[in-house]
């Protein structure tokens, strides 16, 4: 009789065949693709996030960019300063300086054409310093009034002027004074002179109409005691004859 004992090693039947075994190319790989990407998301050493350019600057170049609002405002500040110093040892001055005038040519037209006997001062003090000088009318034919704008800066630096003009007299005065309504009146040189105020415009005036000839105002800010020097230095012009000459106190003082 045949012995059919089987064999002491088992058969590998029950072994996975060699199509059913894992490959190593099949092997799941998620934890390598988690790991590269935790790789590339980790910043670079010295700050920046990788994929991106590093730029290096200098520890000064620094220092200005992150000082910031601090540093802008000190030097605004010291920049201010510097403009206030400038502006406080600048020397200025708020006077308005007005520009001398000559008056001969204007003189000598109302003393030779002028319709009445033209009045112009004489004798004032050379600390009378003539600054305008205006004619309207002459040369119209008789047409509209003549008139004479003569005004001074005065000692006291204060504004006086002379009007003169053939207008009717009421209606000349209250425009040349700012005023019709008189305060009184006052003597200049044993003339009578009518007195007119103008508080809000600080305006004093002193009016005289002529026999025959012009109306003569003199007004301003001068007080009435300047405005009666000037007053009292006008003189008639009669002479047709007189040479044009430059005006008294027409040079600019130095």
């Amino acid at each position: 009789m045949t012995d059919k004992t089987p064999s002491s090693v088992p058969e590998a039947e029950d072994a996975p065949r060699g199509d059913d075994a894992p490959r190593e190319q099949d092997a799941p790989r998620e934890q390598d693709a988690s790991d590269a990407s935790r790789e590339q998301d980790a910043p670079r050493e010295g700050g920046a996030p990788a994929g991106r350019p590093v730029v290096q600057v200098s520890p000064a170049v620094h220092k200005r960019l992150t000082t910031g609002l601090g540093g802008f405002a000190l030097a605004m500040g010291a920049c201010l300063l510097l403009v206030l110093a400038i502006y406080v040892v600048t020397p200025r001055s708020d006077e308005e300086i007005l520009p001398t005038v000559d008056y001969s040519s204007q003189l000598w037209a109302m003393t030779n054409d002028a319709p009445y006997t033209a009045y112009a001062p004489e004798g004032l003090p050379a600390t009378w310093r003539p600054t305008s000088s205006r004619l309207h009318g002459l040369g119209e034919a008789g047409d509209e009034p003549v008139a004479w704008h003569l005004g001074f800066v005065t000692p006291s630096d204060e504004y006086a002027a002379l009007e003169q003009s053939n207008e009717k007299a009421s209606e000349y005065v209250p425009r040349m004074a700012n005023s019709s309504k008189p305060t009184g009146t006052m003597q200049v040189n044993g003339e009578t002179w009518t007195k007119y105020h103008r508080k809000d415009k600080h305006a004093n005036s002193l009016a005289r109409t002529l026999p025959d000839g012009p109306t003569l105002v003199v007004t301003g800010t001068a007080t009435y005691g300047e405005l009666a020097i000037l007053a009292g230095s006008l003189r008639p012009q009669t002479e047709k004859d007189t040479p044009l000459v430059p005006s008294p106190a027409a040079t600019p003082r130095s």
